[in-house]
């Protein structure tokens, strides 16, 4: 594979060459200079505004790109010599291809769609099968429909582009189901392919062509190749393989399923995100005798551009050599069983492609025993369990694992984990390093610390789980609090109080509740705890809720339901209260105006008419003084009325009036040690505390509990209905008595001011 540039026989290739190792100088020149000027290794940054976008895609990659400006310059030559350098350039690249991944006698289609080649295939089977096809045109198709099997485990949209580039209709794609009895559920079932190939030869119609995964594109699994290349010989089908297992052709070890894809009609290989190769095309090896229907499928091409495709992936084999590829691959394959051998040594975590050893996927997700399950299987309910609890089981279990794929991905990039939904299993996280390792740049210590990562985060999700169903039970309970059921939620759960004038059959905007809840979320964020609250839901047309976090502790969730409870009832409470004191003012502002004017008309009348005349009633106050009596109005936002300030004036002293009511609190007061958060458990009995300092912290523990017990039986005889109110305690009334006797005395010394009658 290493083959000199300088000892090609072409004088253009030669020449090319020549020009090609000058700009690889000129590179490394130019990074060697920079890392010497700056201390630092090149980014590979671009000035402008892609700076700090474009990753470091290295030498290989800088080859690659430098491929597609070289055949935009090889383009400029002449005709004859394009001609023949263009042929040298695609048969060296098909050759190379061939024996790497041991497809012999093979011909090579490159293109920049993966599904584009795949189409072309298609094209081919159709003229082999139809001889009249290029006459007669679709007619012949009418007369005979063509039937094309994919797997149920295929990649999304890959029928549906196929029908729309040939001009077929839908159903001539038949889905072929996976095993649902034996082997893996996302394996193609050979004994149902052969039943359905059976009732459509029945029916007139002419089976194709299969499509056939090494390597699903969800999980990595591979069909069995060679069971269904027996079954496409048979029946006369063209058999096409496709998937990212194929990259392990090129290894010294390859598994008997992957291994009989070399014996298929047609595969499709996609080396640049194998070996990170930017801007590289997707390459369709098959095998066909018959040049003139390669032509007509357009898998072949007279144009010398058409050929220049393969130039970048030309370049960059020769650059790399064997020995790049086969390390690059082998390298991606031992990041997967690393992390699969490091997956199985941690619980709660199930692994997806545990069969299959040689396969470059690791999927894997969170998981929970579920009560009386078989501990083998891990996924069994009890059979005295409800299907509604297995659901909601599944469903906390799909956010929790969207919620730890999200967190691995932000802890660690360059893993190149994708969340995705598969149907069965629910929502996990894939490890693919074959596809972004050689991108990112991958390596073992990354691994490493993907694994302490997941095991680091696995305390959050088994609390939380568990904690889930004693909050629900808990909401239930608790009046004036709704559960709600998220499943897209990963937190404790999602709370709604219920407020008095809410319509609880309507799930429309609530204004009053809204600010409820916002009150409630910041009152709850003011606690400090651990936890973290949120005010939802995304949809403005939906009432408000509270989103509660996910817990790393052991959460006290009578508590903190009781603490949401007691908070939103209060903020109800207040917020009523001051909508109502607008109207109280109002009408006491009414009130008074009407009760002065009426004070007034009263004083006028008392005085006389004569008194209301200017000099008249000033020499008649001097002969005759009224004595004014000072009368106005208070208002008592407690109480909510009208009071006279006659007795503030008489007696100098402003009515306190009635004493408002206390804050109403929980029923369920807790103490707890100095520094401790909210919502924790009493560390009391815990293992976690010493011995010297265990016996400390409970006898403090126990003295606060002695002194506020006491301090409420006081209170509880102060209130009691047996004694008046109004008489003080025997020894209160005599310490009262011998103050009063003290004061006296003092007092009796004292000069009495007279004060003036009138305050104005």
């Amino acid at each position: 594979m290493d083959v000199s540039l300088d000892k090609i026989a072409d004088p253009a290739l030669a020449e090319m060459g020549k020009n090609l190792k000058e700009a690889m100088k000129m590179l490394e020149d130019s990074q060697r200079r920079t890392e010497e000027e700056n201390g630092k290794k090149l980014s590979g940054d671009i000035p402008g505004p892609l700076q700090g976008r474009i990753q470091n895609i290295g030498e290989q990659g800088h080859i690659a790109l430098l491929g597609h400006s070289l055949g935009a310059y090889i383009s400029t030559l002449d005709k004859e010599r394009l001609r023949k350098l263009t042929t040298r350039i695609l048969s060296d690249t098909t050759l190379w291809l061939c024996r790497i991944f041991r497809y012999e006698n093979g011909c090579a289609y490159f293109h920049e769609d993966e599904r584009e080649g795949l189409a072309k295939i298609c094209r081919l089977a159709i003229h082999s099968r139809y001889e009249d096809f290029v006459v007669d045109g679709f007619n012949v198709l009418y007369n005979k429909k063509p039937v094309i099997y994919l797997s149920a485990a295929a990649r999304p949209g890959l029928g549906q582009y196929l029908c729309n580039q040939l001009g077929l209709p839908f159903p001539c794609l038949s889905r072929v189901p996976c095993n649902t009895m034996f082997g893996s559920q996302h394996q193609m079932d050979v004994a149902l392919l052969e039943k359905l190939i059976k009732d459509d030869i029945e029916r007139g119609k002419l089976p194709l062509l299969l499509v056939a995964n090494a390597g699903t594109a969800a999980v990595g699994h591979t069909d069995k190749i060679g069971r269904l290349k027996e079954l496409c010989e048979q029946y006369g089908i063209w058999l096409h393989v496709e998937g990212v297992n194929l990259a392990t052709l090129a290894l010294g070890y390859v598994s008997s399923s992957v291994l009989a894809a070399t014996k298929c009609d047609s595969m499709t290989l996609t080396p640049g995100p194998w070996l990170g190769l930017p801007a590289v095309p997707a390459v369709t090896l098959y095998k066909h005798d018959d040049p003139a229907l390669t032509l007509v499928a357009g898998l072949t091409s007279n144009k010398p551009a058409d050929k220049l495709r393969a130039l970048p992936l030309w370049l960059s084999l020769q650059y790399l050599g064997l020995d790049g590829i086969v390390e690059r691959i082998k390298h991606a394959c031992q990041l997967s069983q690393r992390l699969q051998e490091s997956l199985k040594k941690v619980n709660h975590i199930k692994i997806l492609v545990e069969d299959e050893l040689s396969s470059p996927v690791v999927v894997f997700r969170f998981f929970q025993e579920l009560p009386g399950s078989d501990p083998v299987l891990k996924t069994v309910p009890a059979p005295n369990m409800a299907p509604s609890t297995v659901g909601r089981e599944g469903h906390s279990c799909d956010a929790l694992n969207r919620w730890l794929g999200e967190q691995l991905k932000q802890l660690v990039p360059v893993s190149g984990l994708t969340v995705m939904d598969l149907e069965a299993e629910g929502v996990c996280v894939r490890f693919s390093p074959l596809t972004t390792a050689a991108v990112l740049g991958t390596r073992g210590e990354d691994v490493d610390q993907l694994v302490a990562c997941i095991e680091s985060r696995l305390p959050v999700l088994t609390c939380t789980l568990q904690l889930r169903e004693e909050f629900k039970q808990e909401v239930t309970r608790t009046a004036g609090l709704l559960h709600v059921d998220d499943p897209n939620w990963p937190g404790i759960g999602v709370v709604r109080y219920e407020h008095a004038t809410d319509d609880k059959n309507s799930l429309k905007l609530d204004p009053e509740g809204g600010k409820i809840h916002a009150g409630l979320l910041k009152k709850l964020n003011e606690l400090e705890s651990d936890l973290t609250f949120k005010m939802g839901p995304e949809y403005k047309s939906m009432k408000s809720c509270i989103y509660i976090g996910m817990a790393s502790d052991d959460i006290d969730i009578p508590e903190l339901v009781e603490t949401i409870a007691v908070t939103a009832r209060e903020i109800e409470e207040n917020s009523r209260l001051l909508e109502n004191m607008t109207e109280v003012v109002r009408k006491g502002i009414q009130e008074a105006q009407v009760q002065l004017q009426k004070a007034n008309e009263e004083r006028l009348l008392e005085e006389g008419v004569l008194r209301q005349i200017p000099v008249v009633g000033s020499v008649l106050n001097w002969f005759s003084p009224v004595q004014p009596s000072q009368k106005g109005r208070t208002f008592n936002l407690t109480a909510g009325s009208l009071e006279s300030t006659e007795h503030t004036y008489v007696y100098k002293v402003q009515d306190t009036g009635v004493t408002p009511p206390q804050t109403p609190s929980g029923t369920r007061t807790k103490l707890r040690f100095p520094g401790q958060k909210p919502f924790k458990k009493s560390l009391r009995g815990s293992d976690a505390l010493s011995e010297t300092s265990s016996v400390s912290h409970i006898e403090d523990l126990e003295k606060m509990e002695h002194l506020s017990s006491g301090q409420e039986q006081e209170a509880l005889e102060a209130n009691s209905p047996e004694q008046h109110p109004g008489a003080p305690a025997p020894q209160e009334a005599e310490q009262t008595g011998t103050f009063q006797n003290r004061a006296q005395g003092p007092e009796d010394d004292r000069p009495q001011v007279e004060e003036p009658e009138n305050l104005r």
